[in-house]
C-alpha cells in the first residue's frame, strides 16, 4: 500500500468523482483509476460503486477513509518537519486577443484552483512560459499542442438583406460595409480573398466588433468562438472560402519549464477518449452548428 494510492482514494472520495480527483491531484484520470484498483486488490474490498454522476463510497469506503485520511495527513505533518520553505511556482501563459473565453477558461481555471501556483496571465506577444495563440502564430522554435479547431464566420445584424441565407459566398460580400479587427491573424488572407469591401470601422475588440454589427455599422468576419448568443446578430459560413483555425499551447521546444511540462501533462490527459467524451463531442458540433445558422 502506497502512499500515493491513500492520497488518491482520499481526494475521489471527498470529491465523490474520479475525474475531480484527478484535477485536484494534478495527475491523469487513469492514473487515479489504477491507484484505486490497486487498493481494492490489496484490501479485497470493494471501495466506490460507480454510476453516470461520479463515485460513491460502498460501506468499506467509508470504514477505510478516517483511516487513509489519518494516515495522509500524518505523513503531511512529517515531510513538513524538515521541509525547506518550498520554492514559489509561476507560470507566465500568454493568451491571444481572439480565443473563445468559454474555453480559454477550462484551462485556466483548473491552474487557478492550485494553491502553490503563481498564474500570471500576458498578452501572447510578451515574454511567457508558454502561449495559447492559433497555429498560424506559431513561433520559430516552438512546439504545439492542438486543443481545438473552429472556423470563422460572417457576423451580421439580423435584419440584413443576406441574413436570410443559410451560407454565403465570396461574391455575396463584394461591396459590403466591413466591421474590421486589429488582432485577427488571418486578416490578410480575407484582404486578398475579398479586397472589394468597404472596411467601415477597426474594432480594437471581438466585443467591440459584434457591438459594432449589432449597431448596423457593418459586418464583420470572427472566430465561430467569438460569437455569443444574440437576437440581434446572425452568423453564417462561407461556402467557397471557409477558413479554419487551430488553437493550442505553444511552449519552446527545448527547456520547458517543469509547470510548463505538468500543464502539458494536464492538457493531454484530458484529450485522452473515454466514454462519456463522444457525447460531449456530439454536443458542441451541434452548438457550433447552431451559431452558424440561428437568426
Amino acid at each position: 500500500m502506497e502512499l500515493r494510492e491513500l492520497r488518491y482514494f482520499v481526494a475521489v472520495f471527498e470529491e465523490r468523482s474520479v475525474t475531480a480527483a484527478a484535477r485536484r491531484s494534478f495527475v491523469s484520470q487513469p492514473s487515479v483509476s489504477a491507484a484505486i484498483a490497486s487498493l481494492e486488490a490489496e484490501l479485497a474490498a470493494v471501495l466506490f460503486v460507480r454510476h453516470k454522476k461520479g463515485v460513491s463510497p460502498t460501506q468499506a469506503g467509508e470504514r477505510f477513509y478516517p483511516i487513509a485520511r489519518r494516515i495522509a495527513d500524518e505523513a503531511a505533518a512529517a515531510r513538513s518537519l524538515f521541509r525547506q520553505p518550498p520554492r514559489p511556482r509561476r507560470l507566465t501563459l500568454g493568451l491571444m486577443k481572439t480565443l473563445d473565453i468559454e474555453r480559454a477558461l477550462d484551462i485556466i481555471a483548473p491552474l487557478c484552483r492550485d494553491p502553490d501556483l503563481h498564474l500570471h496571465l500576458v498578452d501572447a506577444g510578451e515574454a511567457c512560459d508558454a502561449r495559447v495563440v492559433s497555429r498560424v502564430m506559431l513561433a520559430k522554435g516552438e512546439e504545439f499542442l492542438p486543443l481545438w479547431a473552429e472556423r470563422y464566420v460572417v457576423v451580421l445584424p439580423a435584419r440584413h438583406p443576406l441574413a436570410a441565407r443559410t451560407e454565403l459566398r465570396k461574391a455575396d460580400l463584394i461591396g459590403a460595409k466591413m466591421v474590421d479587427r486589429c488582432h485577427c491573424e488571418y486578416s490578410d488572407l480575407f484582404a486578398r480573398a475579398n479586397p472589394r469591401v468597404d472596411v467601415v470601422a477597426v474594432a480594437a475588440t471581438e466585443e467591440w466588433a459584434l457591438a459594432l454589427v449589432g449597431a448596423g455599422v457593418g459586418i464583420a468576419i470572427l472566430p465561430e468562438g467569438a460569437v455569443r448568443r444574440r437576437d440581434d446578430l446572425v452568423a453564417r459560413a462561407i461556402a467557397d472560402a471557409e477558413v479554419t483555425r487551430q488553437v493550442g499551447l505553444a511552449y519552446g521546444a527545448r527547456g520547458a519549464s517543469i509547470e510548463v511540462q505538468r500543464l502539458l501533462e494536464q492538457l493531454r490527459a484530458r484529450a485522452q477518449p473515454s466514454a462519456r467524451r463522444p457525447k460531449r463531442g456530439r454536443k458542441r458540433r451541434r452548438r457550433a452548428a447552431s451559431v452558424a445558422n440561428r437568426r
